[in-house]
């Protein structure tokens, strides 16, 4: 199975938008593993406790707390980061929500990532993007088959129809600003991600989390949802494969899936049930009482062409990735340091850790 390499990344200045953020918290940590510079742009952490503050990012000197609404402000951020590479994960990214805040999920999602291209456009170092949008962004028809790349766009709520939105912006700016020159732009659609150290609202790991800790069962509301389930180190370590490409082939600036094995892809009370028993002492469930906002009832998408054209493929199944989830809440809780945990399943992920 391939995965970045620390050769490709050594000493590489990376850019990454969003890094207080769950997912972006964890690719600092990742980026840093593999020896990589990053920096972050990003709004102040939203939730009590955060990722970015108990690791230390949100401290580090290389980030800068701003808007990526405020285009200025952003492009002179890029300008002074002189990134080689960048990953664009700062998002508005909950569903639940963009219908509490539909306008401002779509200025984020699509204008931020419209300032965040015209600031590539200025800034002659970067070599590589990233644009992070989800696998929401597919018109979800409730097939039982997996979206692909070539598949329509669209989305039900405010949330999921920015992110197409994003993906068509992306497009019409690789087309008419990059097509033959600067940056390579490519956009990169994961599962749903899930792992240690997300405390956002509305998610159904955290959810799990908090109520166990408190001793509570957890409501769930769709818990015959399906969903195309990883952990959170799986797509990341894909944007920075696809990255690693880019910087060398300008064919793979297009859209790529990033998620599961079709067997992985699982309804919502299954992972309960699979994270109740890695944490044990009881741990269970209860349906939640309604009304609830719409949520698609069945998504899969297909990741074939990064496997086939990447050497990308998922390393955890699962069961494995909610335990590793499991693991990482029941050892924060009882008092161990959360970047500690993160280096340690960051090793195990690249194979250096005991027991990999």
């Amino acid at each position: 199975m391939v995965t970045p390499s620390h050769a490709a990344w050594a000493g590489r200045r990376v850019l990454v938008t969003g890094h207080t953020g769950f997912k972006g918290a964890w690719l600092w940590l990742l980026l840093e593993r593999l020896g990589a510079k990053p920096s972050g742009i990003a709004l102040a952490p939203e939730t009590d406790p955060n990722l970015a503050v108990l690791t230390g990012i949100a401290a580090d000197n290389r980030s800068v707390e701003l808007d990526i609404r405020d285009a200025s402000a952003l492009a002179a951020a890029v300008e002074a980061a002189a990134p080689e590479v960048v990953i664009h994960m700062a998002a508005q990214a909950l569903v639940r929500r963009s219908y509490a805040e539909p306008a401002a999920t779509w200025a984020s999602n699509v204008m931020g990532t419209i300032h965040l291209l015209d600031a590539v456009r200025r800034t002659p170092s970067v070599r590589a993007v990233v644009a992070v949008t989800t696998d929401k962004c597919y018109r979800n028809r409730e097939w039982s088959w997996a979206y692909r790349e070539t598949d329509e766009l669209g989305g039900h709520d405010p949330y999921s129809s920015s992110k197409a939105g994003a993906e068509i912006a992306v497009a019409s700016w690789r087309d008419s600003f990059f097509g033959d020159s600067g940056a390579a732009i490519a956009t990169a659609r994961a599962g749903n991600v899930i792992g240690g150290g997300d405390w956002a609202a509305d998610r159904l790991i955290p959810d799990c989390a908090r109520a166990y800790v408190a001793g509570k069962p957890v409501e769930v509301r769709n818990p015959h949802s399906v969903r195309p389930w990883q952990h959170v180190l799986e797509p990341l370590s894909g944007y920075l494969l696809l990255a690693e490409r880019l910087l060398s082939d300008r064919t793979a600036a297009e859209a790529w899936n990033f998620g599961p094995y079709e067997s992985d892809s699982e309804c919502v009370a299954r992972v309960v049930e699979i994270f109740a028993e890695a944490w044990g002492g009881g741990a269970t469930w209860a349906l939640s009482p309604g009304p609830h906002p719409h949520e698609a009832h069945t998504l899969r998408i297909d990741a074939a062409k990064a496997r086939e054209r990447l050497g990308w493929r998922p390393r955890l199944d699962l069961p494995t990735a909610i335990r590793w989830s499991a693991e990482w809440y029941r050892r924060r809780a009882a008092g161990e340091s959360a970047r500690a945990l993160c280096d340690e399943q960051i090793d195990l992920y690249l194979g250096r850790g005991e027991g990999a």
